[in-house]
């Protein structure tokens, strides 16, 4: 079965950076789609960033537009988010999730039930 390891998160100063990094396993599609999504308290899961591998498009929420960026390696079995610029509003808990395979998700925006599989969660605490 699918099984995705988070790592990366951390505590660190308004104005700084941190990579997050998400191990997959457990499916040979070479067709998915990864993203990162986050969920501060008392509020609802936010989808951050996505990639489709067929052609590296990406998605990314205004509110990370050019501070984030969404990556894979090579095997497509990982995916990071770079987040540089880190402000207090980005403090939350963030996900990896993954659906394979994936012709694509919704328009305009990804949501969280277009992906089947998600990670444990990783702290992002920026103060």
């Amino acid at each position: 079965h699918v099984q995705l390891v988070e790592s990366g998160g951390g505590s660190v100063e308004a104005g700084g950076s941190l990579r997050l990094s998400c191990a997959a396993s457990g499916y040979s599609y070479i067709v998915n789609c990864m993203g990162w999504y986050r969920q501060g308290i008392g509020e609802e899961r936010e989808g951050v960033a996505a990639i489709f591998t067929s052609d590296d498009s990406t998605y990314y929420a205004d509110s990370v537009q050019g501070r984030f960026t969404i990556s894979q390696n090579n095997a497509k079995d990982m995916v990071y988010l770079q987040m540089d610029s880190l402000k207090f509003e980005d403090t939350a808990v963030y996900y990896c999730a993954v659906e394979v395979p994936c012709m694509g998700w919704s328009m305009p925006a990804p949501k969280a039930s277009d992906f089947d599989h998600w990670g444990q969660g990783t702290q992002v605490t920026v103060s």
